[in-house]
């Protein structure tokens, strides 16, 4: 049920995307990607940023028309 509490808690206006991360997921989901190896170069990415892409692309193609459309081809 809606209440003002909840509301608050889901509230995603203030993000860019509406899948983008809050920093309260963030926080839970962060620890689990694997640090940068040793040796080479280093991170040129916000790995954040790489997620909150990841996240975006699914919430599209989980929508969209296109998704219908080959699913259905790759079905048969």
């Amino acid at each position: 049920m809606w209440t003002n509490e909840n509301r608050g808690r889901y509230d995603r206006s203030r993000l860019r995307h509406p899948s983008d991360l809050t920093d309260e997921e963030w926080s839970v989901s962060g620890p689990l990607i694997p640090p940068a190896k040793r040796g080479g170069n280093k991170r040129t990415v916000v790995v954040r940023d790489v997620v909150n892409g990841l996240m975006y692309i699914s919430a599209q193609a989980a929508s969209g028309p296109r998704c219908r459309k080959t699913c259905r081809r790759a079905a048969r």
